[in-house]
């Protein structure tokens, strides 16, 4: 079942955000066919690698009332204290932030972490430096994203470029409902996401876990130990 899951993973359906991409990359393909096999050849793998890269697998989140799920597929490299986005308007009280790297291999449509309304969306210009560096949380260009929760206290996600990423897609608006495993964008090529949960909350994921958007656990709204195990 695990193998049959992985294939149907891979040859999901492209994100929208993709359709470009993969238009360019068959229109290299026919062109080819008249200019020379070599540029054929190379409008083929662009556009099998646009099919891979774009994908948009379907995803179950957890039947669990009250916990939050990662908002990106990718690896965990940072789970520490930091201040949320100043743009965002969320304070500068210390929260735990869980950021999560998307090397060009994962899909990089992002997921709603929980349930609740988005009061705030700020863009912000920022630089082009690797995502997988502690820095481009602040230094990169990002787009942040503030969540109600039902029981009133927020989160924020923030979807963030990377060394080669140059468009950031974000398809919710402030005031919109959202529930936990929705889309709400994606971002191009290599990236990053970061999750900022409610002061009091711990994490239950550690750097280096791999996370799967929008089903992987990575806290529980009640306060709970960092080494507590997820059922």
């Amino acid at each position: 079942m695990a193998i049959v899951d992985d294939i149907r993973g891979v040859l999901a359906p492209p994100h929208p955000a993709g359709r470009p991409f993969i238009a360019g990359g068959l229109i290299v393909l026919a062109i080819g066919f008249v200019a020379g096999a070599w540029l054929a050849w190379i409008g083929l793998a662009f556009t099998l690698f646009c099919f891979y890269f774009f994908r948009d697998p379907e995803r179950v989140p957890p039947p669990r009332a009250g916990v939050f799920v990662a908002p990106a597929d990718g690896r965990v490299v940072s789970v520490r204290q930091a201040e949320p986005p100043p743009e965002l308007g969320l304070g500068t009280e210390p929260r735990w932030k869980v950021s999560i790297f998307l090397s060009v291999l994962n899909v990089h449509v992002n997921r709603v972490p929980a349930d609740g309304v988005v009061t705030r969306i700020a863009y912000h210009h920022g630089a082009f430096v690797s995502a997988s560096l502690d820095k481009a949380s602040e230094a990169n260009e990002r787009n942040a994203l503030a969540i109600r929760l039902h029981d009133g206290r927020e989160i924020a996600v923030v979807q963030i470029a990377g060394l080669i990423a140059r468009r950031i897609l974000c398809s919710v608006r402030e005031g919109d409902p959202v529930t936990a495993g929705d889309r709400f964008g994606i971002i191009r090529f290599g990236s990053r996401t970061d999750l900022y949960l409610p002061p009091g909350v711990l994490p239950l994921v550690t750097e280096g876990q791999t996370m799967t958007g929008g089903e992987t656990v990575i806290a529980a709204l009640a306060p709970v130990s960092m080494t507590a195990p997820v059922p």
